[in-house]
């Protein structure tokens, strides 16, 4: 019988999204009867738990702050257990949006122009808003540097742009990025070959936290995307080097804006969700895996010293 370890909620503010994955996958998994499944939360006792019950593997849906950061990653790794997606490095590496953009930019991927922003310097309204016009102009994107699912991310003016800083005081640093209209186009990658890609249309102003994850919401998913074939071809191979840039493992999920004829990667996730709304089970789904064979992919890709 196959031990299975669920990590899932955890202190971020993504806690609630990495619950409703694990419950959906919890649901799949137990229809099949070879399987011990512990669900566990990432608490003080968890290490305790996690040595009692001697897991074959750990199936990591953590999401945000200490579950995608390789923070959790480094303690499993002490403890010698396999564990699903990315690595300590690579989780650190694409959690943080300055280094990973970085590193697009020294590999020759397009992505919007941003400055790093620290609340230790004195913030000069008429500097900045010279600064801001110097690097890109407005509207511009105010975000944390290590959050996920667009949680606390701005579209700013500069009418509103002091007003939504001030709101992200918390992170002591934030990334000013230019604005990209166009369209959305998520792909994702999965055991290092290339799944799909999918097309968001939400109503709402951009695809935020509330557009990913209430149907109320009604974002439209388009799959297969309106792109031509050499396109689709290359945003596609953008998201395998992104992936293979950042040493991603198992399964991952790069956020485009494509304008003008050009792919801006805007950031690559190494702990997609698997809710209902999820687009990478619905990649998937297109592609004929299902729900539980995506899951059994994750879990043949787990491993330690990633």
């Amino acid at each position: 019988m196959k031990k299975i370890f669920i990590l899932a909620g955890g202190y971020s503010k993504e806690r609630e999204i990495s619950l409703k994955t694990a419950k959906s996958v919890h649901k799949e998994l137990i229809k099949n009867s070879n399987y011990n499944i512990k669900i566990q939360e990432p608490n003080g006792e968890f290490i305790k738990y996690l040595r009692k019950f001697k897991p074959d593997v750990v199936l990591n849906l953590l999401h945000g702050r200490y579950g995608e950061d390789g923070y959790v990653q480094s303690i499993l790794e002490i403890e010698k257990v396999n564990y699903t997606h990315s690595g300590v490095l690579s989780s650190s590496l694409a959690m943080d949006k300055d280094l990973s953009k970085k590193i697009f930019i020294k590999n020759k991927i397009l992505t919007p122009k941003y400055i790093k922003f620290s609340f230790r310097k004195i913030l000069k309204q008429k500097s900045f808003l010279k600064l801001i016009n110097s690097k890109f102009g407005f509207p511009v994107v105010v975000k944390p540097i290590n959050e996920g699912s667009s949680v606390n991310v701005f579209i700013c003016s500069r009418k509103n742009i002091f007003s939504n800083i001030k709101k992200l005081r918390e992170y002591g640093e934030i990334l000013i990025e230019k604005y990209i209209p166009g369209r959305e186009i998520q792909v994702a990658i999965l055991s290092e070959k290339i799944l799909g890609a999918i097309e968001l249309k939400p109503k709402r102003k951009f695809y935020d936290f509330q557009a990913k994850y209430n149907p109320k919401a009604e974002t439209q998913h388009i799959i297969p995307v309106d792109i031509t074939k050499k396109q689709l071809t290359k945003v596609s191979n953008i998201a395998l080097k992104a992936h293979k840039l950042l040493r991603c493992r198992g399964v991952s999920r790069s956020d485009f804006r494509f304008y003008n004829n050009k792919f801006y990667l805007l950031e690559t996730n190494t702990q997609p969700g698997m809710t209902s709304l999820s687009l990478v089970p619905e990649i998937a789904r297109y592609k004929d895996i299902t729900f539980k064979n995506l899951i059994k992919k994750i879990m043949e890709d787990a491993s330690i010293n990633k």
